[in-house]
């Protein structure tokens, strides 16, 4: 379990999250690793950051929730800064979707700028199926950024979508064949690198900065919520479930 930090020539750092027996879930350890990698890139000379997961299946299940689920305020700010949930980071991030992008995985594509994905990748927001709540910013930025009907569905049925439809409903740019997906990576994240630092990186500090404010304003809501739904007898079913790879059963 690992997360992985490589440059590519002098301008671009490539992220690549490693957990692949568990879908490349993010354990507590692993989140808090990403967070300070964020802060480490946010001070260094990198231009552009290109995020990935390892292997072919997954590019991340998100936090994995076989481990502990306790979220007081100040793990949940933790999880937050990983997932870039208000933080506002001036270097754009392209996403290379190699596989399945769920829960906190999905959240933190949210934070990314630039998005491509495997024809073979899903994506959705299974947390309600669990009984937990997604605090990773989910409920904010997926109505922002692909609209009202469509973050509803995914968020409140807990199903999965193929890539083509990630692409139709503008949750990632295209879709790339596997074999070209972390050239064209390369590649964008070069494009990107060749312009004006100064340039890109205000653009970009000024939409993480309205975006930031807007989830920042929402945070007191989310912890408030997110312990209302923590402290119910439909969490430990739902989490129990999920641990004995069955149906959960709510009363």
């Amino acid at each position: 379990m690992e997360i992985r930090v490589q440059t590519h020539g002098p301008h671009i750092s490539v992220i690549t999250i490693d957990n692949q027996p568990r879908r490349n879930a993010m354990t507590r350890a692993m989140l808090g690793e990403l967070a300070g990698i964020w802060e480490e890139l946010e001070r260094g000379v990198c231009r552009c950051v290109v995020i990935t997961g390892a292997g072919e299946r997954a590019f991340t299940a998100g936090a994995d929730i076989s481990g502990d689920l306790s979220a007081p305020a100040e793990r949940a700010r933790g999880v937050s800064q990983a997932l870039l949930k208000y933080s506002v980071f001036s270097k754009p991030i392209v996403a290379a979707v190699n596989g399945d992008c769920a829960g906190g995985g999905l959240e933190l594509l949210l934070a990314t700028d630039v998005r491509a994905a495997a024809p073979h990748a899903r994506f959705g927001l299974p947390e309600v199926k669990w009984s937990i709540y997604p605090f990773g910013g989910a409920t904010i930025k997926l109505i922002q950024q692909i609209g009202y009907v469509h973050a509803m569905e995914l968020l409140l049925t807990a199903g999965l979508i193929d890539a083509a439809e990630a692409a139709r409903l503008g949750l990632v740019n295209r879709v790339v064949p596997a074999e070209r997906l972390m050239p064209w990576a390369l590649e964008t994240a070069e494009r990107i690198a060749a312009n004006s630092p100064s340039a890109v990186q205000a653009v970009k500090r000024q939409i993480s900065s309205t975006l930031a404010d807007h989830a920042r304003t929402r945070e007191a809501l989310d912890q408030e919520l997110g312990d209302g739904v923590r402290a119910s007898a439909h969490f430990q079913e739902g989490v129990a479930a999920f641990r004995e790879k069955r149906q959960p059963r709510y009363e």
